[in-house]
């Protein structure tokens, strides 16, 4: 059963530029593994992260370090949740995430499938 989805689109330059403008950005909205990512790579983390608070209604208190997504070779990304994002997920009884993201021409998205089992 579907619980919630969520969808965000990021202009990858314009996200870029406030990262570089704002540095405390970047360790304020992403763990450590996703730190270091390329700008599309890390554009389409947050994203991904926009789309999955979306798709958990978008909470107030939702921390970005409680969401992790990780590419997987040769299979879909895999999102990781702990902390606040976790406890919101077990409030809607969500079992699991599917999440596409891309990344082309300047602009990086998201889209996020939260799923419960019924």
């Amino acid at each position: 059963m579907i619980v919630g989805v969520g969808i965000d689109v990021v202009d990858v330059a314009r996200f870029m530029a406030t990262v570089e403008r704002v540095p405390a950005l970047r360790v304020r909205l992403f763990t450590p593994d996703e730190r270091d990512l390329p700008d599309a790579s890390l554009a389409a983390r947050f994203a991904a992260k926009e789309a999955i608070a979306k798709a958990l209604g978008a909470p107030p208190g939702m921390s970005w370090q409680d969401a992790t997504v990780r590419r997987v070779s040769g299979a879909q990304p895999v999102v990781e949740i702990v902390g606040t994002v976790l406890a919101r997920a077990r409030e809607l009884g969500v079992d699991r995430f599917h999440l596409s993201i891309s990344h082309d021409a300047g602009i990086a998205s998201a889209v996020v499938v939260a799923e419960r089992d019924t």
